[in-house]
C-alpha cells in the first residue's frame, strides 16, 4: 500500500480553524509541463456550518473566500444548517452529488471504498460535470466541501487534480492527508443528529483515507476511462470549460 511522503508540503496547505477540521489550500502542487497549481484560488473542506465568528473573518478576509460549493444532500443541509459562511458577500452554490434517500433496486454500497468512488464517478457524472463547470466559471477564490471532507470533496479533488495534470503520487498524498484528522471529524459527525445514523450505516472499511484507497480509485477510473479529461469529457463538460480551468487554476 503506498505511504504518505513527509516532505511534501501538505501541512502548509492546511488552514487551522475551530469549526472545521479538514481545510486545505489545493494549490501549489506541480503539475505536467513544468507547471504550478495556483494558490489562495481553490480550497476543500468538510463541512463548515459550525464555523466560528474569526474562522468566517479568516476564511473570509485572509483567504478571500467568495464562493463556496456544497456537496451535501438536502436532507444533510436540513439537518446540520448551512452556518454563517454563506452571507454575503460569499456566495454558496449547492450542487449535491447525491442524494440521500436511497432508491428501490439500488444496488448495494460497495464495502470497498475505491469501488464506492468509482461508483460515485459513474453515478453522480453530471452533477461532478456541473461543479467543474461551476468553478471553470467562477473568478473568485472558492473553497467546495461535503461533510468529512474525504469522499465526496475527496473525489472532486481528485477530478480536478488529475485535469491539471499532477501527478497521481500527489493526488494520493493530497486524499490521505485527512487521516491526519479524520478521528476529529467522525467524533465530530457522531455528535450530529443528522449523520448518526448514517455513520452507523456505513460499512467500517469506509471510514479511514488509506492511500491504496485513492490509488485503486485512480488506476479504475483510468482503466475505464483513460485520464481524467477523458472522463470530464465523457459526462459532458466542454472542452472550453478543462481549459478554462486550467487557465484559472495553474501557472
Amino acid at each position: 500500500m503506498p505511504a504518505m511522503r513527509s516532505s511534501d508540503g501538505l501541512d502548509e496547505r492546511w488552514i487551522a480553524l475551530e469549526g472545521c477540521y479538514n481545510f486545505r489550500d489545493l494549490g501549489g502542487y506541480e503539475a505536467r509541463g513544468g507547471r504550478r497549481v495556483r494558490r489562495g484560488l481553490l480550497f476543500r473542506s468538510d463541512g463548515l456550518q459550525q464555523l466560528t465568528g474569526p474562522d468566517v473573518a479568516h476564511i473570509r478576509d485572509a483567504l478571500g473566500v467568495r464562493s463556496v460549493v456544497d456537496l451535501r444532500s438536502d436532507a444533510e443541509i436540513e439537518a446540520d444548517g448551512i452556518g454563517a459562511l454563506a452571507a454575503p458577500p460569499i456566495e454558496r452554490t449547492h450542487i449535491p452529488i447525491f442524494d440521500s434517500e436511497r432508491r428501490e433496486g439500488q444496488p448495494e454500497l460497495p464495502a470497498d471504498l475505491g469501488e464506492l468512488y468509482f461508483a460515485m464517478l459513474r453515478f453522480a457524472r453530471r452533477r461532478i460535470a456541473r461543479v467543474l463547470e461551476h468553478l471553470a466559471a467562477t473568478e473568485a477564490p472558492t473553497v467546495f466541501h461535503c461533510a468529512a471532507g474525504k469522499d465526496r470533496t475527496g473525489v472532486v479533488g481528485a477530478i480536478i487534480l488529475g485535469l491539471l495534470g499532477v501527478d497521481d503520487r500527489t493526488i494520493i498524498d493530497d486524499y490521505a492527508f485527512t487521516a491526519r484528522n479524520l478521528d476529529r471529524i467522525v467524533a465530530r459527525l457522531r455528535a450530529s443528529q443528522g449523520y448518526r445514523h448514517v455513520l452507523t450505516q456505513l460499512p467500517a472499511e469506509t471510514l479511514h483515507a488509506e492511500p491504496g484507497t485513492m490509488a485503486g480509485f485512480l488506476e479504475r477510473t483510468r482503466e475505464h476511462y483513460g485520464s481524467m479529461h477523458d472522463y470530464a469529457m465523457a459526462v459532458g463538460v466542454a472542452k472550453s470549460s478543462i481549459e478554462r480551468l486550467a487557465e484559472r487554476l495553474l501557472e
